[in-house]
């Protein structure tokens, strides 16, 4: 733990832990050691590191749960809250806005994967590629969903670029709960799976070959094929509801006798 100085130790925990956030060392949802352990890791006192946790309490970057335990909370809830609003009152115009965007910041995250990730990212760049894969075979949808947003939060982290790790983290978690939209009715058709997890593969081996502009085409082709994909999932089952409806006179008439 690196020292600041005029700072207190409590001080110094938070710092400390703070920049372990912020990096994405510490995940949401990370649960930290007990109290003894983690005083003792941290090589201060147990009234020490609680003031410390007291402090990243009150930043909103840690919380306790039920039974005692401390976890990193959920970040970039003051970007993701509008979102949640406009998805409520406006779904598919603003689906169609947010991956327009993601294909953007998809195309940037990977080109600085390409160049910047490390022997260690790459490691975990391809434990969630074997992932995926083994998803696939038996098509269990749910997992390879979400061996899927795995993958891109570690595209993230592997571009070495806290900013979009903290804005992108935020975003991911909105999708793996279905807020954008249900990647499960996405893994759910047979051609598409196929073709996302094609698409992921040429992403990943183009970040593994250091090959940014590849990286980037691949990441951005890939968001727009899902762009175009959703749009034709929603077209066809707007179709079908309206077939449902024309054999009752959409609930509205007396059966003919």
């Amino acid at each position: 733990m690196t020292e600041i100085k005029g700072a207190s130790a409590a001080e110094q925990v938070a710092r400390h832990v703070e920049d372990l956030i912020r990096e994405g060392s510490l995940r949401p949802g990370a649960q930290l050691l007990a109290e003894r352990e983690l005083a003792a890791r941290l090589k201060v006192s147990r009234p020490t590191l609680r003031q410390g946790i007291k402090l990243l309490e009150a930043k909103g970057l840690l919380a306790s749960e039920t039974g005692g335990a401390t976890v990193v909370a959920p970040l970039g809830t003051s970007i993701t809250d509008p979102l949640v609003a406009l998805l409520t009152e406006q779904p598919l115009e603003t689906i169609d806005d947010y991956l327009e965007f993601r294909a953007t910041m998809e195309r940037m995250a990977a080109t600085l994967a390409a160049v910047r990730a490390n022997d260690i990212d790459r490691a975990a760049l391809t434990a969630c590629m074997e992932r995926m894969d083994r998803a696939h075979g038996p098509a269990d949808a749910g997992a390879e969903a979400a061996a899927d947003v795995d993958l891109h939060v570690t595209i993230y982290e592997s571009s070495h670029n806290l900013v979009l790790l903290q804005i992108m983290r935020a975003l991911a978690g909105m999708l793996r709960t279905g807020v954008f939209y249900n990647r499960d009715k996405l893994y759910s058709r047979t051609e598409v799976r196929d073709v996302l997890r094609d698409q992921h593969r040429a992403i990943f081996e183009a970040i593994i070959a250091r090959d940014p502009a590849r990286a980037g085409d691949a990441s951005e082709a890939h968001m727009l094929y899902i762009r175009d994909a959703l749009r034709a999932i929603h077209a066809s089952e707007a179709r079908l509801e309206i077939s449902l409806r024309r054999i009752d006179g959409g609930n509205l008439t007396s059966p003919r006798r």
